[in-house]
């Protein structure tokens, strides 16, 4: 059974991030602050147990934990951050959050783990609309799931989910938690309501 502290959490910061040119999400301003910055803010509280998957600015991203990149070339987005940390991290339970999302729930960690049982595969966050895929704690026995299914050249998260015994926890409570910023203009917008 999973518990907050014996859970590590991966921050997920190894897309192109095309829809932002091109530009690293986690390393993009806000509020005259790296992206990657106010995602740690919410989740150190949580928990100490903070690791990065970037496949760019290694370096750069460093100054805030330990790194580690992709195992599959050619981005296959948040599924290969994903199989990466199962196999960089030995924990049983691993969670996942994108880098572009700049106020987490400050409960997360603890209610995502609250919410799992010895049959839970994956739990993904539900924001009372919406399954928010990239928001998951995940069990390590999904690995070879996730490997046959990469190597048949899927790459549709929830697509993975559905072959796993998946729940969802609810954060109805806090929709906006999830807002997350994928382009330059939802950056600004956001920005200026901050």
């Amino acid at each position: 059974m999973p518990m907050p502290e014996n859970t590590r959490w991966v921050i997920l910061a190894g897309g192109q991030a095309s829809r932002m040119g091109g530009n690293d999400k986690g390393l993009v301003q806000l509020a005259g602050r790296a992206m990657i910055e106010h995602v740690m803010d919410t989740l150190r509280p949580q928990t100490s147990a903070i690791t990065i998957n970037a496949n760019r600015n290694q370096d750069t991203y460093r100054q805030y934990g330990n790194v580690f990149g992709d195992h599959i070339k050619n981005y296959p987005g948040p599924l290969g951050g994903m199989h990466a940390a199962l196999h960089h991290l030995d924990n049983e339970w691993i969670g996942f959050v994108p880098c572009d999302c700049p106020q987490l729930p400050i409960d997360l960690v603890s209610r995502m783990a609250d919410a799992c049982d010895e049959h839970t595969d994956i739990a993904v966050a539900h924001d009372g609309e919406h399954i928010q895929p990239v928001v998951t704690l995940v069990n390590r026995r999904i690995l070879p799931k996730l490997e046959q299914f990469l190597e048949n050249g899927d790459r549709k998260i929830i697509l993975l989910y559905k072959q796993c015994n998946m729940i969802t926890v609810d954060f109805s409570d806090q929709p906006n938690a999830f807002v997350n910023l994928n382009t330059p203009e939802e950056l600004n917008l956001f920005g200026q309501q901050s």
